[in-house]
């Protein structure tokens, strides 16, 4: 840390300068070389340069306290994480290479010493893992912590996963487990209620929860691309029901899930599987014909339904042992 940054700490000051540095400092202790990143940190704009033949995918997500986060329920290496876990799973479900991620912060003063540390050893921590250069951002004080994350990535032109491709007589699929994240949710709601925030879950047994710290499927959404196997793709961050609902409405079709297929993470319902959300799986179609494995990436893959010609009738239909039923879209949605 420079001498100044330091004094201003050690006087309960801060200043913007000094909160640029130790970002900067961090950003070049975590990241490793990367041929993209042209020019990062430093300079008015970063400049990308992608590989012959990729087209530019980029994405932007919102993470603000009390909406996507609680300062008294989620500790700030989970808030790090999350914020960056949400542009991932756009760039996966697009079947793009991450490149760079720019990252926007409002802070209240009171967050800028260890709690500002710990949120960005958690950010850094992931990006680490995709080999994810931090090459810019803004920095704010703000009565309410926000963290504006914008992510690149790159993707072979003409090889992007869209939510528009779907057929009738394509099987759809998913990665991984669905309803995790909303039963921690759930969980820690039970356990907070009426407790002290000294009462939180140690970091390392909310390592395993997928709620805290969830699992972009980045080397799923590569691989798919690679193949062209997919014929569309999105990920699963507002809910099984609503995410399908998306996908079929951008292809002009209707869908058909099993409720006996579908992959369930433990201790969660049915209704947190189908609605729940921010499991940040991927969902996506494909012909029949098309040999999709049981696991991509060491990543189990579930068939749970098909596309059907749509006919004035509900886009998803849920099959169950009792027969069928309109599935309405029951997952997140802002203002409603």
């Amino acid at each position: 840390m420079p001498p100044k940054a330091h004094d201003d700490m050690v006087q309960g000051k801060v200043s913007e300068l000094a909160l640029l540095a130790r970002i900067r400092d961090r950003a070049a202790r975590s990241a490793r070389p990367n041929p993209s990143l042209r020019i990062g940190i430093g300079d008015d704009c970063a400049l990308l340069r992608l590989r012959p033949g990729e087209e530019l995918a980029l994405t932007t997500d919102l993470s603000i306290a009390g909406r996507h986060f609680r300062l008294d329920w989620h500790p700030p290496e989970a808030i790090g994480h999350r914020a960056l876990a949400r542009g991932l799973s756009d760039l996966a479900a697009m079947g793009a290479r991450p490149v760079a991620a720019f990252l926007s912060l409002g802070l209240p003063r009171k967050l800028t010493g260890q709690w500002l540390d710990r949120f960005l050893d958690g950010f850094f921590a992931l990006a680490e893992a995709y080999s994810l250069p931090l090459a810019g951002g803004d920095l704010a004080e703000s009565p309410l912590p926000v963290a504006d994350i914008v992510l690149t990535g790159a993707v072979r032109r003409g090889k992007a996963l869209l939510r528009s491709g779907a057929r009738a007589g394509d099987l759809v699929y998913v990665t991984g487990s669905l309803g995790g994240a909303a039963a921690c949710l759930a969980q820690l709601r039970t356990q907070m209620k009426g407790h002290p925030a000294r009462s939180l879950p140690k970091p390392q047994k909310m390592a395993l929860t997928p709620h805290f710290y969830p699992t972009p499927r980045v080397a799923q959404g590569l691989w798919l691309a690679r193949r062209s196997m997919a014929s569309a793709a999105i990920d699963l961050s507002d809910g099984l029901s609503t995410d399908l609902a998306h996908l079929c409405e951008a292809s002009g079709v209707a869908a058909e899930v099993d409720s006996r297929a579908l992959p369930i993470f433990p201790d969660a319902t049915l209704d947190q599987a189908l609605h729940g959300g921010e499991d940040y799986e991927l969902l996506f179609t494909a012909p029949h014909s098309a040999p999709v494995p049981r696991s991509i990436a060491k990543v189990p893959v579930r068939r749970i339904g098909r596309i059907v010609a749509a006919q004035g009738r509900s886009q998803v239909t849920l099959l169950t042992d009792r027969g069928s039923a309109a599935l309405a879209p029951g997952g997140w949605e802002h203002f409603s």
